[in-house]
């Protein structure tokens, strides 16, 4: 399956469409893009296009998508059966909250180990994760293999963090804190940025009060 072909917003839309799949009963043998899209509140032509991107098999002519099969299909493509190692720079609430969170290992990442700088969280583990030093990464991190590096500390040190990670092997940066990362080519950055997640769900909000502000009217 060539995944190259496939812009960012129909990827991003692939993994909404493999919960929802996971949360149908054991009974529902079948499904349709139709029956996708309705329940997701998508449009049905995108759907379609998405399925048939991610999916070899292929709807089948009024019997759509073998459920199992999809599921199979979209895990693959996702690379979901490929588990990939990470290391957490940060070991704050939120990079607490990210080594407790169990759903990773079902999206084909594992947080092999973490950082930190303070002297009462090195040598704890969180669940599966030892805490280390940060300054035994430049030790740890090569021998461990991992392309991944998750960075969730204060914005006034990401970028020697982001830096020190680079020298070490990590390829790509999940960073959640607000920094704007300096980076070379071919280094991959996903930006978590609550604050523009929040100004999103904000603005959403205000226009749908509007909306119904105006029909009361």
């Amino acid at each position: 399956m060539d995944k190259s072909n496939i812009s960012k917003p129909s990827l991003r839309r692939l993994p909404v469409y493999l919960s929802y799949l996971k949360t149908l009963p054991a009974s529902t043998r079948t499904i349709s893009a139709t029956a996708v899209a309705a329940a997701l509140g998508l449009n049905e032509v995108q759907v379609r296009k998405d399925l048939s991107a991610a999916s070899s098999g292929g709807g089948r002519p009024k019997m759509g998508y073998s459920v199992k099969e999809l599921i199979a299909d979209l895990e693959e493509f996702l690379g979901y059966r490929n588990t990939k190692d990470a290391i957490l720079i940060g070991v704050g609430r939120l990079g607490g909250a990210l080594l407790s969170f169990k759903g990773f290992g079902e999206c084909g990442m594992r947080i092999a180990a973490a950082f930190d700088n303070d002297p009462m969280k090195i040598g704890r583990r969180i669940g599966d994760v030892q805490i280390h030093d940060i300054r035994e990464l430049p030790d740890v991190c090569p021998k461990l293999g991992a392309h991944i590096g998750i960075l969730t500390t204060s914005p006034e040190h990401a970028q020697a963090l982001c830096d020190l990670m680079l020298k070490n092997g990590i390829l790509a940066i999940w960073n959640f804190s607000t920094a704007h990362l300096e980076v070379p080519e071919p280094i991959i950055v996903h930006n978590e940025n609550l604050a523009v997640s929040l100004a999103m769900i904000s603005h959403d909000l205000e226009e749908m009060m509007d909306r119904e502000g105006k029909q009361e009217d």
